[in-house]
């Protein structure tokens, strides 16, 4: 390996994952930081699969009540991605994420000792809030720290955290299987302890370039931005991503392209039990599925799509594995039981592969359509999108798309589809105005032309 981060090749015989998670784009740093993702995962994996049981049985919630601390969580979590960019602008990335460890930390050891169903309102909120600052940072960082080769940094942390969020899911299994309410302070404190494991590796990282205020460049450090043209004065060259309507359109359109995650994780199981003669014993295998061909294939899929060209082609492909995913669930209420655990079981393969696709083009997209002088506050506005697809593609799901059957699931396939042939449209349309280079292997094979 090179000392500027570039990958080496794998040795014969050395698992190509495993050789690049020893040796990943930004070095130490970067080792530190999946190390530290992977540790976080887990502990969100724990508390993902006990909160709602210990929010009933423990505490003692409602249904209602259970519905709004989830709602104002979501909320809360939208509020968290922009808010961690504004404060990236100004303050180091590394301090902030230890922060919001911490925060994250106190908010969850403090609902061991609360039953008031307002504060705990609260402390979910800020739970949240903090989790998905979390994530903008650490994306932030990697985009310092990988530089172009953050796609590879990308795909190496997704297969580590889904790793370790796998992980923290079976050692919940063994907490729920006791089921007491000792058992369940055990499981907080394991997140909790994630928590404060993810502040000290980063403590130990160092800053990564491009830290503090950059809303001030220095002329030299300026983007060539034409896409300021069609954004006017609050454009892209101006001050901020919140004046900058081509970015605001992409964000937007980049909503319905994190609706895999709402298809796989409440999509799938309630339309099997409401709708198909499907075992209910088959609900485990979808997350199964998911984690296995995510921590298998995100690299192979990574290396394949070319700079930001390419992630523009991927939201295409995106809405295509979509439409047919939703095309196998309509199909799946026709058949017997076979049929439709057939026909369930390669919607969830699909639904995982949409995964791939966004996981290798939402991030390359929102990196390289923002200006590089104001990027943090860019990435926190981008980093929106996710938060509020977790928050309305549930509602959307239970409150119309399943109401409506199987014509339901079609008409969501055809609208994802059309719309991400909008996105892919319209960031190639920015990335000309942004005069983005061809990927590497256009590049190469334009140079060959040149020399014949």
């Amino acid at each position: 390996m090179r000392r500027g981060g570039e990958i080496r090749k794998p040795r014969r015989g050395e698992p190509g994952l495993l050789a690049q998670l020893r040796r990943p784009p930004g070095g130490r740093d970067a080792r530190i930081m999946l190390l530290t993702q992977a540790l976080d995962r887990a502990g969100t994996g724990v508390w993902a699969a006990s909160s709602v049981l210990y929010f009933t049985f423990v505490v003692g919630l409602d249904a209602g009540q259970l519905g709004l601390l989830l709602g104002a969580a979501g909320v809360a979590g939208i509020a968290g991605s922009p808010l961690a960019g504004h404060l990236a602008d100004r303050f180091q990335v590394r301090t902030l994420l230890i922060g919001c460890h911490l925060i994250r930390l106190g908010a969850l050891c403090a609902l061991l000792a609360v039953t008031d169903f307002r504060v705990l309102l609260l402390l979910f909120a800020v739970t949240h809030l903090g989790d998905r600052g979390a994530k903008t940072l650490e994306m932030l960082f990697a985009t310092r720290v990988a530089g172009e080769r953050r796609a590879t940094y990308q795909a190496l942390s997704r297969s580590s955290a889904n790793a370790g969020y796998a992980l923290g899911a079976g050692l919940a299994a063994i907490g729920l299987a006791v089921g007491t309410r000792g058992a369940y302070h055990v499981l907080i404190l394991a997140d909790a302890l994630s928590f404060l494991v993810a502040a000290a590796l980063v403590w130990r990282t160092r800053e990564p370039a491009g830290h503090g205020s950059v809303t001030a460049a220095r002329p030299e450090d300026a983007d060539p931005d034409p896409a300021a043209a069609e954004t006017g004065p609050g454009g892209a060259g101006g001050p901020g991503p919140w004046r900058d309507r081509g970015y605001l359109r992409f964000v937007l359109l980049d909503i319905p392209m994190h609706l895999d995650d709402s298809i796989l994780g409440v999509g799938l199981p309630l339309w099997l039990v409401a709708h198909t003669a499907a075992p209910h014993a088959l609900i485990p295998a979808f997350l199964v599925i998911n984690t296995v061909l995510v921590v298998v294939l995100q690299l192979r899929v990574s290396a394949r799509v070319q700079g930001p060209r390419g992630a523009a082609d991927a939201v295409a492909l995106y809405g295509l594995m979509t439409l047919a995913c939703c095309v196998f669930l309509a199909a799946a209420p026709g058949g017997g039981v076979l049929a439709a655990s057939a026909a369930l079981l390669a919607a969830a393969v699909l639904a995982t592969a949409a995964e791939l696709m966004r996981s290798v083009s939402s991030w390359e997209l929102a990196v390289s359509l923002a200006p590089r002088r104001a990027r943090a506050s860019y990435l926190g506005v981008a980093g929106m999108a996710q938060s509020v697809q977790k928050s309305a593609g549930p509602l959307l799901l239970t409150g119309a798309v399943m109401v409506a059957g199987p014509a339901g699931w079609l008409a969501l396939g055809a609208g994802v589809a059309g719309l991400s042939l909008v996105q892919r449209r319209a960031s190639l349309r920015r990335l000309e105005r942004l005069g983005t280079p061809p990927p590497p292997a256009a590049a190469a094979a334009a140079r060959r032309q040149d020399t014949a």
